[in-house]
């Protein structure tokens, strides 16, 4: 057996969550309690029940684009399709491609919007080394609004293989969602509702905010035969002062830093590499994988991951391998459901 297999597992078809929960907060929620080596089942709605006055709630406040692309090409009429990923400064797109037949340099892709018009064109440029292409779209709005126009939710393919529907537009996004430039939700955080951050503030369990925008990478897994030889992809981040100083409250104060994701998790740890929380701007390829020594955070909600995925090595290497393993075990038996619009788990 090869290190990764270890990261293995099977699941029921019928157990990957194709829609959220009809109450955000409704979503089933199991403690995984390690000092106790216990698992009990819970729901989100009761986690008022579970933090105490002084804890520290963490999340990740990046906002999902409308990165998901459909297009045609005019010299061919053939299909294609795109993942927007980031704009330049300059006003350049990088985009992932997907089409039959090669594309090359100057090339152009009439983008189809929502109401299957096409829309704006796109000129293909530098093929980088990665596979992305940069791009120039042909139109003079900025990019948020060209994708709010022709962009579509950027669900992952185990969900409806990607094909969204309008209540996508607001499910596939966290409530507290502020910072545009993720092409995937930071899904433990779209559990919460309003109604349940406001009851956890009133109880004194404090809300802060960081960001990292979720790359597609966080769902590609593992392919390398060990875990040190994988190539860990890169994600913007940012931790700012005022968050720096009401997480060190937190802990001075004795109350406990609880990160929504795995996200908030990579974010902070790279914040406090060296031992020490510090405010960040920048990109991380931080990969959390045994033996690692966390530095900030004391307990964890995330939802359940897919197999050989660096999500399920960073949740079994803070939550434990046997009881993590064992835990994933129950939730099967217990048919939670799994993976973006699935329920929880809160290790404490």
């Amino acid at each position: 057996m090869s290190e990764l297999d270890q990261y293995d597992y099977h699941l029921p078809k019928q157990l990957i969550a194709q829609s959220p929960a009809m109450c955000r907060s409704d979503a089933r929620m199991m403690v995984v309690d390690r000092s106790g080596n216990s698992l009990e089942h819970r729901y989100i709605r009761d986690m008022p029940e579970i933090l105490r006055r002084g804890d520290c709630l963490v999340i990740n406040d990046t906002r999902v684009v409308p990165a998901r692309l459909v297009g045609r090409r005019p010299d061919t009429g053939g299909h294609w399709e795109g993942l927007f990923l980031e704009v330049s400064p300059d006003g350049l797109w990088r985009v992932m491609c997907k089409t039959r037949g090669k594309l090359r340099p100057g090339d152009t892709v009439t983008l189809i919007n929502a109401a299957g018009q096409e829309d704006v064109r796109l000129q293909l440029g530098v093929r980088q080394g990665d596979g992305t292409w940069i791009a120039r779209p042909l139109a003079a709005d900025d990019a948020l609004t060209l994708l709010d126009r022709v962009g579509r939710v950027p669900l992952p393919p185990y969900i409806r293989k990607g094909e969204m529907v309008e209540t996508d537009r607001e499910q596939y996004q966290t409530v507290y969602a502020q910072v545009p430039g993720a092409v995937a939700a930071p899904t433990a955080g779209l559990h919460f509702t309003t109604t349940l951050l406001a009851r956890l503030a009133e109880q004194g369990v404090d809300l802060c905010a960081l960001t990292l925008h979720v790359g597609p990478g966080t769902f590609r897994p593992i392919t390398a035969e060990r875990l040190a030889e994988h190539a860990m992809h890169r994600e913007w981040g940012c931790v700012t002062q005022q968050t720096v100083e009401r997480i060190e409250a937190c802990r001075a104060g004795g109350g406990r830093v609880v990160a929504v994701g795995t996200t908030s998790v990579r974010v902070l740890e790279t914040a406090a590499a060296q031992g020490t929380l510090k405010p960040f701007d920048g990109y991380t390829d931080l990969f959390i994988h045994p033996p690692y020594h966390f530095h900030m955070i004391d307990a964890l909600l995330t939802n359940f991951h897919l197999p050989r995925t660096t999500l399920l090595v960073l949740v079994r290497t803070f939550g434990g391998d046997t009881l993590i393993r064992r835990a994933y075990e129950e939730a099967i038996r217990e048919q939670y459901r799994f993976y973006s619009y699935g329920d929880a788990m809160l290790i404490i």
